[in-house]
């Protein structure tokens, strides 16, 4: 069986998971270097997993004949540098998401990218979840006819530390990305149009930082179609993530899956298992599918489903957001891709 040899960048938690992932349900992969900024990590990591090579730094894992491709799942301060540095060494590229906070960045590193002629992939999971990717087959088959309203519901079941979200970017640019790019995803449309409305109302600290916790924004999408998200940093009964897209002829929705589905009837009602609480178990099959798309578009020699592009335009739709609740108006994604 031909595998693509893969390195790791990055032995904090989302790097372990690929490489148990990659190593233990994807056969058309080979792990054979991880590196960390803390050697320790990566030999730590590398001692549990069984990958033959462990580097305190990315330079000797780039300079390895033997790895076709990479994972970069370091912090997102060194994702564009090491998306240029990898693309000129020849290798494939999957991301975490963002590919970077700065849009210059980004134009930098996919322009790298596209010189060296290598695969390039974004981490936006999501969209492998088998919950929402049926959602999304059955719009594009038309199911539902012409998409004309689409709601969002990401809420955590508590806010990230404090200094997580000083270095974050903010909600827009940390966990409403992910809805942004559902909602591009789900309807099949560009957004060409942000509201956005936010309030402090979980923790008072996030506020000090210039943050919100609570958002709602609307979109509107090229074709008519209107969208809404609703984000909360804290919701006291688990990871709550529900997508639904109604239309002309009918309507999709995908609720939140439980950790088991047996359902308890008596006098007093239906009880029912609660929701998952950690966003790890919410998508554990969406990473694995994820990994595998990539290493097929590898061996295969075909377009990642999730381009450069489509890690763009999320990061232009959290700037637009960002100055929609700064200007208390509608902002168009055109203002912010040109700079304007």
């Amino acid at each position: 069986m031909a595998q693509v040899k893969i390195g790791i960048l990055g032995a904090g938690r989302i790097g372990k998971v690929h490489a148990e992932n990659l190593i233990r349900r994807v056969p058309e992969a080979e792990v054979v270097a991880i590196a960390d900024v803390r050697r320790e990590a990566a030999e730590r990591c590398a001692a549990e997993l069984g990958i033959p090579r462990a580097y305190g730094d990315p330079r000797p894992l780039l300079d390895d004949r033997t790895v076709d491709a990479v994972f970069i799942c370091t912090s997102t301060d060194t994702h564009a540098p090491l998306i240029e540095e990898a693309a000129k060494a020849g290798k494939h590229i999957f991301c975490e998401k963002p590919i970077a906070l700065d849009l210059g960045a980004i134009d930098r590193a996919l322009a790298t990218v596209n010189r060296a002629g290598v695969k390039f992939m974004v981490g936006f999971n999501r969209r492998f979840d088998p919950n929402f990717a049926r959602a999304r087959e059955l719009v594009a088959e038309g199911a539902i006819g012409r998409p004309h309203i689409l709601r969002i519901t990401s809420r955590d079941p508590e806010p990230p530390p404090l200094e997580y979200v000083k270095s974050s970017g903010g909600i827009f640019l940390d966990m409403t990305i992910h809805d942004f790019d559902m909602a591009r995803f789900m309807v099949g449309d560009e957004v060409i149009e942000v509201y956005a409305l936010g309030s402090v109302l979980v923790d008072k600290r996030i506020g000090e930082l210039g943050d919100v916790d609570t958002t709602v924004v609307t979109l509107r999408f090229a074709s008519g179609a209107i969208g809404v998200i609703d984000n909360s940093r804290r919701a006291v009964y688990g990871y709550d993530q529900r997508v639904e897209v109604f239309g002309e002829r009918g309507m999709i929705r995908v609720d939140n899956p439980r950790l088991d589905t047996a359902v308890q009837s008596d006098a007093q009602g239906d009880h029912a298992t609660r929701i998952f609480h950690f966003f790890m178990d919410r998508y554990t099959e969406s990473f694995v599918r994820e990994a595998r798309a990539f290493t097929a578009a590898v061996l295969e020699d075909t377009k990642p489903p999730v381009t450069g592009e489509d890690g763009k335009i999320p990061v232009v739709m959290a700037y637009a957001a960002k100055r929609s609740l700064e200007e208390h108006r509608p902002v168009r994604l055109e203002e912010v891709a040109r700079g304007g």
